[in-house]
């Protein structure tokens, strides 16, 4: 009998959105914002909307200033995830003027998984964590044009990787079962709108998964939001906890694996 209802039950959900993952509170979607590059601004314009408006975000960091490290140490001690980005950003040499010895083409994959483990040694300097997340650095998963996320994956050195695309069914999939090293995000251009940020979630809020921010520059530095409509989509989150549950990206999957 047991058999038979597990079979009805795995028909069901192959065809409905009713197994979707139970978010807290009963909101309809999971909302983790986050942020990429430790930027100056994430520190002096996201985190206070952030902590004014109640919500704790996940920061990826790369190139951690030292004058910068009490601030983000103050942040993982409110909750914010701190997460990682590698040491050196090493993106495909075609992307944008870079250091040749910090490109993705003169990276091998033991590399730059010894770059992610000594990153690791960083963040756990500042927010005392044994593990931590991690993302693509531009969304490039080759070092030396081999793709190193399955021997990422059998190093156990990240809990998640997050990537920088998103696709439609994303947003309505059963986010308990979403491939940790292939987590979806989006980011957004320069000149976005609250609206255009706010869709996103309502998309999401839709299909009754998870909608995962790409930020870099918040009011300033580059590939920037505006604090504005940074602050629009805060205060539309806010204003509908039915809607949506918004929290770290990896306090999101923890709950999605523990509910089933």
């Amino acid at each position: 009998m047991k058999a038979l209802l597990a079979i009805v039950i795995s028909l069901a959900c192959g065809v409905s959105a009713a197994c979707a993952t139970q978010w807290p509170n009963g909101a309809k979607a999971a909302v983790a914002l986050t942020y990429d590059d430790a930027l100056v601004s994430q520190l002096d314009n996201a985190a206070p909307a952030l902590e004014a408006a109640g919500f704790r975000g996940t920061f990826f960091l790369s190139g951690v200033k030292a004058g910068d490290v009490p601030r983000w140490r103050g942040l993982a001690s409110s909750g914010h995830e701190l997460a990682n980005h590698t040491i050196f950003h090493a993106c495909p040499a075609a992307n944008y003027p870079a250091d040749p010895r910090y490109v993705a083409e003169a990276y091998t994959p033991a590399s730059l998984l010894k770059e992610i483990e000594q990153q690791n040694v960083l963040l756990t300097a500042i927010d005392g964590k044994a593990r931590h997340g991690f993302a693509t650095p531009c969304g490039a998963s080759k070092a030396g044009g081999v793709d190193y996320l399955e021997a990422l994956r059998a190093s156990g050195l990240v809990t998640y990787v997050r990537g920088v695309v998103v696709t439609p069914e994303d947003l309505k999939a059963d986010v308990g079962k979403t491939d940790l090293m292939h987590v979806p995000a989006r980011g957004f251009p320069e000149g976005v709108t609250g609206p255009q940020l706010i869709d996103f979630a309502k998309d999401a809020a839709a299909g009754g998964g998870m909608a995962v921010y790409l930020f870099h520059g918040v009011g300033g530095d580059y590939l920037q939001v505006s604090n504005p409509a940074h602050q629009e989509l805060l205060a539309w989150l806010k204003g509908h906890p039915k809607e949506v549950w918004v929290a770290p990206l990896q306090e999101v999957l923890d709950w999605a694996a523990a509910h089933p």
